[in-house]
C-alpha cells in the first residue's frame, strides 16, 4: 500500500516537472525565432523598438502558464 502512495507522489510530480519544462522549452524557441527576426527588423526600422519588446515579452506567458498548471497538479487535491 505504502508504495501505490508513493509512485502517485512521483507521478504528480513528474506531470508538474513536464508542465514546467516543456512550457519552457516552447518559450525559450518562440522566443529565439522572435529574438532574430526582431534584431534584423530593428536594423531596417528602428521605430519598431516598442513593437518587438511586446512581443518578446507575450511568450512570457507561457511559462507562467506552465507554473501555474504545475501547482495546480502539486497543491490542487
Amino acid at each position: 500500500m505504502q508504495s501505490v502512495v508513493n509512485l502517485d507522489k512521483v507521478l504528480l510530480a513528474f506531470a508538474a516537472a513536464l508542465s514546467l519544462g516543456i512550457s519552457a522549452i516552447a518559450t525559450a524557441w518562440v522566443q529565439s525565432r522572435i529574438g532574430a527576426s526582431g534584431a534584423g527588423a530593428l536594423a531596417e526600422k528602428p521605430e519598431l523598438t516598442a513593437t518587438i519588446l511586446i512581443m518578446l515579452a507575450i511568450p512570457e506567458t507561457i511559462v507562467i502558464l506552465g507554473f501555474v498548471i504545475a501547482a495546480m497538479i502539486l497543491l490542487g487535491r
